[in-house]
């Protein structure tokens, strides 16, 4: 009996996991078969060449392990000046191969690419999109830009940070040189990833990550939004699907970013208020930290507790910036 009903359910199981492709097949078959007619099919034949294309997965299958890897070789064997035409699943995207084309998409019609696409995870986790890696081209862009340049990366704040970045240097060297006189392994990648998690701990707030174990939770929230930010997820090549189709997929993505989001929250609202706690005459924006730079012109930029906490959380990639700007002075 119980065999008749397991029976009896399976095609309902079969058709409710196989209705989410049912509406995406559509939707390809609809918009890019039917629709090439007319003027759909004159802006078809503007748009750059692009490999055969599959339905539902569009060009995914042939991006493997190393995706420059394969987006170099699609290039050479399907590109056309140095453009090529890419669907990652129902997402167009456009691949640059050449300085030509990179001169016209980076210079040129910037304005047309400065843009991500909208995502659910980095509205969550950056507070609206509110940092200057997600924002939206426009006004607060342009104001976030016009701080980083004038304030974080500054002639003189580069200039200040030598010292502690030729710090952390001196101490990874001694590490190497200790590992060496003894004849001991040192795991380099390990390493280097602990050089640049204390770099940048210095530099976005001095000294207080080092202290009570918050390194370590420094280096893990880091890792994780970077993952969500950067992996892989359904949302960035069905957003339709993320943000209407399936509520599993959609609340499932949303609960890893919200609680990335919670153990920021209570880890860089301490350390702003330790920051903020202190002599307001004694912030020097040439000489401190991310965090006392961002609290010296917090009225004179409109910034928010939220605004600020999304610059921290990609400050990061602005420690890579400085320290190659002073590796190359």
């Amino acid at each position: 009996m119980a065999g008749l009903v397991m029976l009896e359910m399976l095609p309902r199981a079969w058709f409710l996991f196989l209705f989410p492709l049912f509406l995406l097949f559509r939707y390809y078959y609809c918009f890019t078969v039917n629709g090439k007619t007319g003027k759909g099919q004159q802006r078809e034949s503007r748009l750059p060449p692009s490999p055969p294309v599959l339905p539902i997965i569009g060009h995914l299958h042939l991006v493997g392990s190393l995706p420059h890897v394969s987006l170099r070789d699609l290039a050479a064997r399907h590109g056309c000046d140095g453009l090529m035409l890419l669907r990652l699943g129902a997402v167009p995207a456009l691949v640059v191969s050449s300085p030509r084309a990179a001169e016209a998409v980076l210079r040129t019609h910037d304005h047309v690419f400065a843009s991500r696409p909208r995502s659910m995870v980095a509205d969550i986790i950056l507070y609206g999109s509110s940092d200057i890696a997600f924002a939206p081209y426009g006004e607060h862009w342009r104001q976030a830009k016009k701080l980083l340049t004038n304030h974080v990366l500054s002639v003189k704040k580069v200039e200040s940070l030598r010292t502690v970045a030729m710090e952390e240097v001196s101490m990874v060297m001694a590490k190497i040189n200790e590992a060496a006189a003894v004849g001991g392994v040192m795991d380099m990648s390990k390493l280097l990833k602990s050089f640049t998690c204390d770099i940048a701990c210095r530099i976005v707030s001095g000294e207080y990550f080092l202290k009570e174990g918050r390194r370590k939770l420094f280096q893990e929230l880091t890792s994780e939004t970077s993952h969500l930010l950067g992996g892989f997820n359904m949302e960035k090549f069905y957003p339709t699907l993320a943000r209407v189709g399936v509520g599993l997929l959609k609340k499932n993505i949303s609960a890893k970013a919200e609680r990335v989001k919670n153990r920021w929250d209570d880890l860089l609202d301490k350390v702003i208020d330790d920051h903020d706690s202190k002599d307001k005459s004694m912030l020097d924006y040439n000489c401190g930290n991310f965090i006392d730079i961002l609290l010296s012109i917090q009225m004179e930029y409109g910034l928010t507790r939220e605004h600020m906490k999304a610059l921290l959380i990609v400050s990061k990639n602005s420690t890579f910036k400085i320290i190659l700007l002073i590796k190359n002075k």
